[in-house]
């Protein structure tokens, strides 16, 4: 099982992401998805909007990329104009 403080971390980027897709995404559907394989955590949250999510200085999505940098983890986006929008979060298991 993940560490206390990467569950806290992997838990604030999924309600975070999930905001996210409520209130600019546009979207019907999305979907969460989390995978722990033994040293990673890796969370997904997907979505049929219309896409352009991108980290900007000062935006939730930086705040995350921050967070998540902080216990050697990464944050990657794929949302291209038009969508689907695609974020996926993998976090070492322990920090």
């Amino acid at each position: 099982r993940p560490s206390a403080a990467i569950e806290t971390i992997a838990y604030f980027c999924a309600a975070e992401l999930l905001a996210n897709v409520a209130k600019h995404g546009g979207a019907r559907h999305a979907t969460l998805e989390a995978v722990h394989v033994p040293s990673l955590l890796r969370v997904r949250v997907s979505d049929d909007g219309t896409g352009g999510a991108r980290i900007e200085a000062g935006s939730g999505l930086a705040g995350l990329a921050e967070r998540v940098r902080t216990v050697d983890g990464r944050l990657e986006i794929s949302s291209p104009p038009g969508g689907p929008t695609a974020v996926t979060v993998e976090l070492p298991s322990h920090a």
